[in-house]
């Protein structure tokens, strides 16, 4: 143990593009997501250990996540963790990888693959709800997939969207930030609730990123020919798309079982009855395989991150990092 590595810069090992393919050809080999070891809770202090294990192939690993809500206002990230790779067949520790880039990189590159499978070729406008590593995550992986032309942020922290935006800008993406004016909170509100939707009729993808508990928009607004990904809640009593969007949507996820348990966006509305497990078109396998036909609404892809993605990302991080550090 005294000699085992640490690896950091994972998307110096993984490029998103290559994360997107590692994970399709996952899909695309017969792994059944359905059958994936499901993650389970623990409390700790003020908040929670996520703990995800999973085995495939020549590797098994588990990722350690802490979730502290109030971290945020220590400065601190509301999400930490670390990634222990193993070798599949001794369960020998390989590596150590930063959790919360590995996160940062497979969920953006998931959402990736489901927009490649349900979105418009020609898809160009980006909604983005949030500021996070997560929503810049989505425009650097979202635009490796679809010809992005202009990008729209909405946040709740005026200079870290216009921050936002600027970075788009300087990947040669025309940006527009939204969010409240601070000068003047009472008319701000109804002004950036009308920009908003404005922002939604128009977006040909929207890509929701943030810990918000309730819908981020009126899904009504939403084009038929847009898609949405939604990847913030993991709780079956957070979501942050409505009913209205749900209902007229297909629905991919990334297994019925984890969705089923654990997307609110989808648990909510099962539970009230405006929709059946029926509703849901099937998960991502059936996605990249093609068993699923698209109806003419909007296409949703809810992800709520599985643990075989981060082993199969961490596997390809440490197979890249083993062949740049030579025998």
């Amino acid at each position: 143990m005294s000699g085992l590595p640490y690896i950091g810069d994972l998307e110096g090992l993984v490029p998103v593009s290559r994360a997107v393919a590692v994970l399709e050809e996952t899909l695309a080999s017969g792994f059944d997501p359905e059958q994936a070891q499901a993650r389970t809770a623990a409390p700790a202090g003020q908040g929670e250990f996520l703990l995800m294990p999973a085995a495939a192939g020549r590797y098994a690993g588990v990722k350690v996540v802490s979730v502290a809500p109030g971290n945020p206002a220590r400065g601190l990230p509301r999400i930490q963790g670390a990634y222990l790779l193993f070798d599949g067949d001794s369960l020998t520790p390989l590596a150590v990888m930063d959790g919360l880039a590995l996160t940062s990189l497979r969920t953006p590159a998931l959402s990736a693959l489901a927009v490649r499978h349900l979105a418009l070729p020609t898809a160009s406008r980006l909604l983005v709800f949030g500021t996070g590593p997560q929503a810049w995550g989505h425009v650097l992986a979202l635009r490796e997939v679809r010809p992005l032309e202009r990008v729209t942020v909405v946040g709740r922290d005026p200079g870290r969207t216009a921050a936002f935006a600027d970075r788009c800008r300087a990947l040669g993406l025309a940006a527009e930030a939204l969010h409240p004016d601070p000068a003047a909170p009472g008319t701000a509100s109804r002004g950036l609730g009308d920009l908003v939707a404005s922002a939604v009729g128009k977006a040909d993808l929207i890509a929701c990123c943030t810990t918000s508990r309730t819908p981020l928009f009126p899904g009504k607004l939403t084009r038929d020919s847009a898609t949405v990904v939604a990847v913030g809640s993991h709780e079956p009593d957070a979501r942050e798309i409505d009913d209205d969007l749900v209902t007229r949507a297909t629905v991919v996820v990334e297994s019925r079982a984890a969705a089923s348990s654990e997307a609110g966006d989808l648990v909510i509305p099962l539970r009230g009855g405006t929709i059946t497990s029926g509703h849901l078109a099937g998960n991502l396998a059936d996605l990249v395989t093609g068993r699923i036909t698209l109806g003419g609404g909007p296409r949703v892809f809810k992800s709520v991150g599985m643990a075989w993605e981060d082993l199969v990302v961490a596997a390809a991080a440490y197979e890249e990092w083993t062949r740049q550090e030579g025998p």
